[in-house]
Order: C-alpha cells, then structure tokens, then sequence
C-alpha cells in the first residue's frame, strides 16, 4: 500500500474514533491534497481551489474530541488533525487545538495499549520536569491529562518555535542537562523534529515519550546524529557511520575513544531491542543493520 493510500486509511480509522457519527457535519479539508494528505484542516474559502479531491465531511455532533476538548479550554475549539502514516509502532491520533486566538496546545489521543503507556509515561516526566530549573532546555506544560471514551488524552502547551539554526555547543549543553535529570538520563528521541531554537537561547525539546535513565552519557547525542544522517545514507550506512563518527561525537562529553564506541555499540543495541519490543522495524531488520557491525562491536562490549 503506498503512502497517500495508508495514510488516508489510518485517517478515516481516526475519524470514526474521535468524531462518533451524528446528524451534523461540517466540511474539513485534506492538505495539501488528497494526493499527499498530511493535515486534515476546518474548511476555508480559499480550499475551493484544491476541488472538490480535498473535501471532506466530519460528523460535528455533541459528543467529539473537540467538544471534551472545549469543556478542557472553557471556548469552542477547532483542531487540526496530523494524518499520519499508518506503519508506526507508537502511532496514534495527533491534533493541534485552536480557539479564537490561535494554538491553544497540542493533543495526544492514547487510543491503544502501547499508546496509553506511552502518553502516561510522557506526562509523568513532564510534570517532573516542570519541578526542575532548567537552564538550558525549555519543554511543553502538561495543560490536561484526562479520560474520554476510555482513551487518555494528553494536551500539552505550545512551544515558541523559531526557524534559527541550532548551535552545536547548545546542543551538547542540553544533552549534558537532560542527562543530569535522573541517573543518567535520555530523551531517548533527541531527533531533529523533535528539537529547536528557542528565542531565548534555550532549546525546545518535545516527545518525552520515550524518557528513559540509566544509560551511558551520549546516547541522545548518537540518536541525534543517526537520525539527521538516515534518510541521506540509509539504515545500514547510517549505523555505520554512527559508530564510525561517535569518537568526535561523544569527545565533548570528556568520553575516551574506547568509550565513545563502547557507547555506541550499547546505543546501537538498545535500539534494535526497542524495535524488538515495540513489534516494528523502522530500519529494517537488526539482521542487516546492526549484524554486520558485530564483529566490531563484540571487542567494546
């Protein structure tokens, strides 16, 4: 199945979910189109020029994700719903809430079991976080976590993004404070869109999902590096290089050579166990990424 024909599927699967069928509807639009669906938007007058390809009719009765959300905000809300590709192992329904004025936060809906774990454990670091000073790193506020129809929803405040390049010593710096936050501390998904300028010098990180402890110092700085090389170099080149470049990557942190790519090969590792665990194998196979590294990597571990 191609990707505007998975995507679409798992938005209708979104939209009996979160928009229980009524008497009433109101017209949405797909953007930028059908063809290649990525937000699901309230319709405006300009859409007409994307034809009718775009349009499409969302029940809007009393007892939907916008109506929970506007008991949450005390206004009406609209929401602006992500259509995301079907094949992830912690997919789940993602919305920007908006009133009058703008973005009021962004929604997760919990609507499996892994999801759930996921939202909860996301919300607990959070509102441990905000107990913290951060010096460095600025994260979302926890606006409402709650229960509607059996799944948890989590909305989180808007963080003030900029288009500013990212300083490498700033991003070091906030790997060095996430680790400070627990016992050896990750993020666990320090990628790129998941990171940002701040105005005020800090830098934005969102998706706490997969915060973690007691891990060696670097990992964020490793998952950072892979995932902003994956898509130019592949799996396998990308693996490679991580291990390849974690000598320079990880020197910043006072770590040896020795143990720069001893932690990269544990990096390495924990991540072909997560994909083990989550069920899903978004870089192929251990088998054809990480194997062929392992007679490197058995002298470091």
């Amino acid at each position: 199945m191609g990707d505007a024909r998975a995507r679409l599927r798992y938005l209708h699967e979104v939209l009996d979910l979160l928009y229980p069928p009524s008497t009433t509807t109101s017209a949405r639009t797909v953007l930028p189109h059908r063809l290649v669906p990525r937000r699901l938007v309230p319709r405006t007058r300009w859409h007409s020029v994307l034809g009718r390809g775009g349009r499409l009719l969302v029940p809007d009765g009393p007892d939907t994700i916008e109506t929970y959300l506007g008991e949450v905000f005390g206004q009406r809300v609209r929401t602006v719903l992500r259509v995301r590709p079907a094949r992830r192992a912690n997919r789940k329904p993602i919305l920007s809430a908006r009133g009058s004025d703008g973005v009021l936060g962004f929604v997760k809906v919990g609507d499996s079991d892994r999801a759930r774990d996921l939202i909860r454990h996301e919300s607990a670091t959070l509102r441990m976080l905000a107990d913290r000073p951060l010096k460095v790193i600025s994260v979302p506020a926890v606006l409402h976590h709650g229960l509607w129809h059996d799944m948890d929803v989590l909305v989180l405040s808007p963080l003030p993004i900029t288009s500013a390049a990212i300083p490498p010593g700033l991003l070091n710096a906030a790997v060095t404070e996430i680790a400070s936050l627990g016992s050896c501390a990750w993020h666990g998904d320090f990628a790129p869109w998941n990171i940002s300028a701040g105005a005020d010098g800090r830098l934005l990180v969102w998706d706490w999902e997969r915060f973690g402890t007691d891990v060696p110092l670097g990992f964020d700085a490793l998952h950072h590096f892979l995932h902003r090389v994956l898509k130019r170099m592949g799996p396998v080149g990308a693996t490679q290089a991580c291990l390849a470049r974690a000598v320079p990557l990880l020197a910043p942190f006072g770590l040896s050579a020795a143990e720069a790519r001893r932690t990269a090969a544990h990096y390495l590792i924990t991540l072909a166990d997560r994909h083990d665990r989550d069920g899903h194998q978004p870089l192929g196979p251990a088998s054809t990424w990480l194997n062929p590294l392992v007679d490197h990597l058995e002298p470091l571990l």
